[in-house]
């Protein structure tokens, strides 16, 4: 039988990606944006597209009750929206970091709980949360993406072991570089203070943010920028993600965390092997002389 999946954010990138893998592999697809228009070139009797901004709570337990009621069941579910912030912490405003936090974690975790009673109803279902290598390790000027990425990666992990006694699996795809609209149209910038210029300069290879005249969207997916990729990262197209996708929903025991993408296992392998270190070379906790008797 056919699996039905629900991707968030599937209006392009690795969203609209695993949407048309997924059809091409004969299944149904749930697929929401915030502008469904921009799905209408997708043409599919399996495809059923609805509007949805994941930082609306109330909408979410709608959206998603409403996808349980078109197709009777979701087997995959796939929390792929999100955006990249760029700026040092002193640069970002109290609305740029909040709207960060809406989006790539409460918008997971709001999108979870409303699949989660479904879920356990019909005894089964995979839950695939979209994060990043950036979950694992950390990037100058991209400190609250990071910490979207890690705070959604530490509720996962506890819900996995809370929902498996119920059949539900969940698994982190920690993504590598891509060649999408993340680091293009969809990247938020800070506002830019001097003094971090050569950070900048350093890390995108620019003293300055670029001047994004369009408001780029919020619910597009999960790499680094244009100009880090460029330097550091290979960018495959993103229908090599969908088929790294596919093979992990195949998979009937999927792990907790599955690294996709050329050279993200390298990037894994650094950030552990650095905190590693910090551990070697910290050495064993004593009390104080003296402070027994305290």
């Amino acid at each position: 039988m056919p699996r039905t999946w629900f991707v968030t954010g599937a209006n392009r990138g690795l969203g609209r990606a695993f949407t048309v893998a997924a059809l091409a592999a004969g299944d149904i697809v749930v697929a929401t944006a915030r502008d469904p228009h921009a799905m209408s070139d997708l043409a599919d009797e399996r495809l059923t597209v609805l509007p949805l901004d994941v930082r609306d709570r109330d909408r979410v337990f709608a959206t998603v009750d409403k996808a349980f009621e078109v197709t009777g069941r979701i087997d995959v579910l796939v929390n792929n929206a999100g955006y990249g912030l760029v700026g040092a912490l002193e640069e970002l405003t109290e609305d740029r970091i909040r709207d960060q936090m809406d989006t790539n974690f409460y918008g997971v975790l709001w999108v979870s709980q409303a699949a989660l009673p479904h879920l356990r109803a019909q005894g089964s279902g995979h839950i695939v949360q979209i994060s990043t290598v950036g979950a694992v390790g950390s990037l100058p000027l991209f400190g609250m993406y990071n910490a979207s990425k890690w705070a959604m990666e530490g509720f996962s992990a506890s819900l996995a072991d809370e929902v498996r006694p119920f059949g539900i699996k969940v698994t982190l795809a920690q993504m590598g570089g891509f060649d999408t609209d993340w680091a293009k149209s969809s990247m938020k910038f800070a506002e830019g203070i001097s003094a971090y210029s050569p950070v900048r300069e350093a890390v995108l290879g620019m003293r300055d943010y670029p001047d994004m005249s369009v408001a780029p969207s919020t619910e597009t997916s999960t790499e680094p920028t244009e100009r880090v990729a460029e330097n550091e990262w290979a960018e495959p197209a993103p229908e090599v993600a969908a088929a790294g996708l596919l093979q992990l929903v195949n998979d009937p025991n999927p792990p907790l965390r599955r690294i996709i993408g050329p050279g993200a296992h390298q990037m894994v392998a650094m950030a552990l092997e650095a905190r590693r270190q910090d551990y070697v070379s910290d050495p064993e906790f004593t009390w104080p002389a003296g402070s027994a008797d305290s």
